[in-house]
């Protein structure tokens, strides 16, 4: 049996919790975390068994593997804390791992591991692959909603109003790195897709505010020695947070089962 915490009860947190209270597999819901003992209580009114309610940084007390599904600022307490103990971190706060790459070796350290789900990727395996080569260009573009960026702090630093845009608007293009400094909650996808291929400086990034969809789209163009392909997604956003998939926490509980089942295909 596998023990799981999850840190934070959001339109990811939540699924996945409810995912764990549910299953017959030999996955156990040990603990959740959310602003307050009240709020988790409340949020959790609705599964069979109440999970305890700890800090975020403390869930490791109690679990195996601890999913973290917090906003970008709250992501290195819960981080370090699980990983020090030689637990597994299920990060969904992909861009702060850059802003805290000393986690790493902490978790080569102490034993502990760090799992970021595919989310809202595609043909992530593909890229993955194809690096064990030689990759010539990466390059990822996102459009979204306006109000699935509204919120970015790029946006609200320049002081961008999207509330009634007509026509798309690129707000970025350059590398990975400096998206995940500017979009920190937003383009998690987009570091994913650089670490599993030629990395953060090296893997091309646009993001683009666009009315005319309604869904995250993210498309992915690579060019390699041992492959070549253009492919898009188009999520559905979840109404509790528009600028987070439907299929993201969908991706956590595969990633989760993954640690358990026989037979596992991909990543």
């Amino acid at each position: 049996m596998i023990r799981v915490g999850v840190a934070g009860l959001g339109a990811i947190g939540l699924q996945v919790a409810a995912f764990l209270d549910a299953t017959d597999l030999p996955l156990a819901l040990a603990g959740v975390s959310a602003s307050s003992p009240a709020s988790a209580a409340a949020k959790t009114a609705g599964l069979k068994s109440a999970p305890p309610a700890l800090e975020a940084a403390q869930l490791h007390t109690v679990a195996d593997v601890v999913v973290e599904a917090l906003p970008p600022e709250a992501f290195r307490p819960v981080a370090e804390a699980t990983l020090a103990a030689g637990r597994t971190l299920v990060a969904l706060s992909a861009t702060q791992l850059l802003e805290h790459w000393d986690l790493v070796a902490l978790a080569r350290k102490s034993g502990g591991r760090i799992v970021i789900p595919t989310g809202a990727l595609l043909a992530l395996d593909v890229v993955r692959a194809a690096s064990e080569g030689v990759i010539h260009s990466l390059v990822m573009k996102t459009r979204k909603p306006p109000r699935g960026l509204a919120k970015a702090p790029y946006v609200i630093e320049q002081g961008i109003d999207l509330s009634n845009l007509q026509e798309p608007l690129r707000l970025f293009a350059g590398p990975v790195r400096d998206a995940a400094q500017k979009f920190p909650a937003n383009v998690n996808v987009a570091v994913a897709l650089a670490l599993a291929g030629p990395g953060v400086d090296k893997t091309q990034y646009e993001v683009w505010a666009d009315p005319g969809v309604e869904r995250n789209t993210h498309t992915i163009e690579l060019d390699a020695d041992s492959t070549r392909f253009q492919a898009t997604i188009e999520g559905v956003p979840t109404e509790e947070n528009p600028a987070t998939g439907k299929v993201t926490p969908l991706s956590v509980i595969a990633c989760l089962k993954g640690m358990v089942e026989p037979l596992k295909v991909g990543t």
